[in-house]
């Protein structure tokens, strides 16, 4: 395989090899900016101009190449702004859509996944040791619990209704504002904050499954739920179950 004779003067007057570059770097950096600082982005607008910038680098292979640089610097620069212009108005007219959306609150999603938890979790009044060896009481709770202790059924459900409160509120963080206002329902939120309450929510926070729901892909965000089915390093029949329990929560109301 060997470059073209002349790659350097082609790749400077080139219009297609430009718009192409620049679309793979708008497509590209938002990642690399997630990688390297965990801080993720509305991924709305650097899609759509990606986007249109390869497609317009794809159109520019069938234009005459001159040979002046300055009229395919002129070129480039006004398909640019095209393109540009064009990602704008899509990336308003979804912003507009998503701000009208309420996002959904903190008693409609306790309402669901504060009986989904206990359900899932299972109330046991004395405390006991999880299948990692954790100590763990009324509905998994481990916080400060020591063999031994014991509580009321009353005490279990306060503790379990606080601990799902606090859990959402972190989890949260996590989710960019187009995911709170748009993407979350109730029953979506409680079976993301259900994995969390099970698998921390730092593990959950940066994974794949609220990666892909921030960039849009909700099914996708669901699914990867379903990857936290391991204890101690092997797969647990008991996890995959809740985690098929909680993909099937996550997508309810998902056309």
């Amino acid at each position: 395989m060997k470059l073209v004779s002349d790659w350097r003067r082609v790749t400077l007057i080139s219009l297609s090899w430009w718009m192409q570059a620049a679309g793979l770097l708008v497509l590209i950096a938002p990642e690399v900016r997630f990688a390297w600082t965990g801080r993720d982005y509305d991924p709305i607008l650097s899609w759509w101009l990606g986007v249109l910038l390869l497609l317009a680098g794809l159109g520019g292979r069938i234009l005459r190449q001159s040979g002046s640089r300055w009229r395919e610097w002129a070129r480039l620069a006004g398909v640019v702004l095209v393109v540009f212009a064009l990602a704008l108005l899509l990336a308003g007219k979804v912003r507009a859509a998503e701000q009208s959306t309420v996002p959904v609150s903190e008693a409609a999603t306790l309402e669901v996944a504060v009986p989904f938890i206990a359900r899932e979790e299972g109330m046991r009044l004395t405390a006991y040791r999880d299948i990692v060896g954790v100590p763990t009481i009324c509905f998994g709770s481990t916080r400060g619990v020591r063999m031994g202790m014991r509580k009321t059924e009353r005490e279990c459900l306060e503790l379990l209704r606080a601990e799902v409160r606090e859990y959402r509120e972190r989890l949260h963080r996590y989710f960019s504002q187009a995911t709170v206002t748009h993407r979350l329902t109730a029953p979506r939120d409680a079976a993301y904050t259900s994995t969390a309450f099970n698998c921390g929510v730092g593990a959950i926070g940066r994974s794949t499954a609220v990666r892909r729901l921030n960039a849009g892909d909700i099914a996708g965000g669901c699914q990867a739920l379903t990857w936290w089915n391991k204890a101690g390093g092997r797969v647990v029949r008991g996890l995959v179950a809740r985690r098929t329990r909680e993909r099937a929560l996550c997508l309810q109301g998902l056309r």
